[in-house]
């Protein structure tokens, strides 16, 4: 089979990187298109996969995105024709379930943002869609999308990259040093929390402990990097997962992707996302797994060092991760 994965941000190169080995060492051939959005391109590089670009992100402009839309669906539908693929996948990439409609490409589609505008129509031209169990099914469906082409995978999508390599993981505090802070995502058009809002923390804490920027946007980088900052380190390009996991000491993450990832995976972490929390950021905090403060201060920051204590990957969510694994694999055999 000739199986087309379409990367519109960074963590869905991770989300889909073992899933696209796996089908390689199968047998099978791999087809990626990516956006040049975030660090999606750099990490590509990193791992050395292969893609082609495909579009650009046009910024938070509701006008210009519409506009983008549609121009990357129509490139995306003229490479599908070319590529000639047998079945397409994405996570959150609304492109791809219109696209491979256009080009007579079935698609899977998985999200666990409730709040994405974009899903309402990919989920009409997706032949298969997959969201967490704690979505409702009556959140996805209406008139034009029906129940059986929805199914809920257990647990959260973090869980379905990584139980294969984190089940069993245990972390020893002993051997961790740094704090790493992930910034707001200001490019997003959801996002409308504030800009810049750590800077008294990261002022406060510099000169005390190891303080990592892991940046989302050049620009960014470049503020993070002024003189009044001097002492914290600001990653200029992405780093692996797995070089995170292994000295941090406390993550403290504006939303997203990478902030679930590290609570997962049982490191400590604080999500200070300024805007309305999405179901899978409420269920981690509800279920004790995720911090949540919009207010953190520096003195808060120490308390939380003073009580860490060694830990653990989440079990529970790392088992329903493989089961939610070998589900959605298991579908691109099944939607041809």
């Amino acid at each position: 089979m000739k199986i087309w994965f379409d990367l519109t941000n960074s963590p869905h190169i991770n989300f889909f990187r073992q899933m696209m080995e796996e089908l390689k060492q199968e047998g099978h051939e791999v087809v990626i298109t990516c956006r040049p959005l975030a660090n999606t391109v750099d990490l590509l590089d990193l791992y050395k996969m292969d893609y082609t670009v495909v579009g650009r992100h046009y910024g938070k402009s509701s006008r210009k995105k519409a506009m983008g839309f549609f121009v990357r669906v129509r490139q995306l539908r003229k490479f599908l024709k070319k590529a000639k693929v047998d079945v397409g996948i994405s996570q959150s990439s609304f492109y791809s379930p219109i696209a491979g409609f256009l080009a007579g490409v079935p698609t899977i589609y998985t999200n666990d943002n409730e709040h994405a505008a974009g899903n309402k129509i990919s989920f009409l031209f997706a032949k298969k869609i997959f969201v967490p169990e704690f979505i409702p099914k009556r959140n996805v469906t209406n008139l034009f999308v029906r129940e059986k082409k929805v199914e809920q995978y257990p647990g959260v999508k973090e869980g379905i990259y990584l139980w294969k390599k984190y089940k069993g993981y245990k972390l020893d505090t002993s051997r961790l040093t740094k704090i790493y802070i992930r910034t707001e995502p200001s490019f997003a058009q959801y996002y409308n929390g504030k800009l810049n809002f750590m800077d008294a923390i990261i002022k406060e804490l510099k000169d005390r402990h190891q303080i990592v920027i892991l940046p989302r946007t050049k620009e960014q980088a470049t503020y993070y990097n002024g003189a009044e900052f001097s002492g914290v380190t600001v990653c200029e390009k992405p780093l692996p997962f797995d070089e995170i996991a292994k000295d941090c000491l406390l993550f403290i993450g504006a939303g997203g992707t990478m902030t679930r990832e590290m609570a997962v995976i049982g490191v400590p972490t604080v999500s200070i996302y300024q805007d309305a929390l999405l179901d899978v950021d409420r269920y981690l905090i509800k279920e004790g797994i995720m911090m949540h403060d919009v207010n953190l201060t520096a003195e808060k920051v120490e308390n939380i060092l003073k009580d860490i204590k060694s830990n653990e990957a989440n079990p529970v969510l790392l088992e329903k991760g493989e089961k939610a694994y070998q589900m959605i694999k298991n579908e691109l055999f099944k939607i041809r």
